[in-house]
């Protein structure tokens, strides 16, 4: 490592690297150099040539200097929290799964997974604990059986996720009354409150049970389906999850989320810095998604 002139900061000795192209104190140790290009691969949106043309090298030096750089992950000191766990795909090869801490906006538990499980969430309930981690309340996204995994503490339904539940049952339009009734209570969730909330579903349930009850015969087979099965289904997961729609109201203390959006920001993000570097392998993909995440 070349040194170029100092620069007298305070009481401390600064130094310019010709190499890595930054500064560093005489007190602590430089950073070192594949660091630093790893950095300024996965913050700054510089590619390979970028970097050759850079430093004066080949890209496959600056490809060498980034497999070699290693991913540092920032250490979370014990105490309770508030998560929030959901999981995000990259098409449809892999993903991963997720366990955030809004508060202190660190993600504690990042696995790669092949599909969402209940299993999954299990074991990064297990990771989180094992780091010292105290879960104060959850917020999922709704999937069926996870809830079971954390019976133990306030579980919060994302309401974003729960107006996409009733949106892909009675799509953007409904062309039926029933539905467009649904949909419109649906669309203000975020705006109200458990008793209000109930009252509107109890009282469109009571006015449509009779249609929600209609019946259609398979003249062929002679089997029966309920006629309106997608209405159905968007007034079952309303009235299922109800329960856990409003718990940010009743734990005002804990400060809950009503929606997993601070992770949904985070793999948009997440996708924009991968998708600058299309093509990249999936050692080097794995670990800037790694890279991203952990802090």
């Amino acid at each position: 490592m070349k040194k170029g002139k100092s620069v007298r900061n305070a009481k401390l000795q600064r130094y310019f690297c010709k190499d890595c192209k930054s500064y560093f104190q005489s007190k602590k140790r430089p950073i070192k150099l594949e660091r630093v290009i790893w950095k300024k691969y996965v913050y700054k949106r510089q590619t390979l040539k970028d970097l050759a043309s850079d430093y004066g090298k080949s890209i496959n030096w600056v490809r060498v200097k980034i497999e070699n750089a290693k991913a540092i992950k920032k250490e979370v000191e014990p105490q309770g929290l508030v998560i929030v766990a959901d999981a995000t795909f990259f098409g449809r090869a892999y993903g991963f799964i997720i366990f955030r801490a809004p508060e202190i906006k660190k993600n504690l538990y990042i696995h790669s997974l092949m599909y969402e499980s209940i299993y999954q969430y299990q074991l990064g309930r297990i990771a989180i604990e094992n780091q010292g981690i105290k879960i104060k309340a959850i917020v999922l996204d709704g999937r069926p059986g996870v809830r079971n995994l954390f019976l133990d503490v306030p579980v919060q339904m994302c309401h974003f996720h729960q107006k996409q539940i009733v949106q892909r049952y009675l799509t953007t339009r409904p062309k039926l009354q029933a539905g467009i009734e649904l949909r419109t209570i649906a669309d203000i969730l975020t705006f109200s409150n458990e008793k209000e909330f109930q009252n509107k579903i109890n009282c469109w349930h009571k006015k449509w049970e009779t249609f929600l009850k209609e019946k259609t015969t398979n003249p062929i087979t002679g089997r029966w389906s309920y006629t309106h099965k997608r209405v159905r289904s968007a007034y079952r997961s309303l009235n299922t999850n109800l329960p856990y729609l409003f718990t940010y109201q009743k734990y005002p203390e804990f400060n809950i989320p009503n929606t997993t959006n601070s992770l949904d920001g985070s793999f948009s993000h997440l996708k924009e810095k991968v998708g600058i570097h299309r093509g990249l392998r999936e050692p080097i993909k794995y670990k800037m998604i790694n890279e991203i995440l952990n802090n």
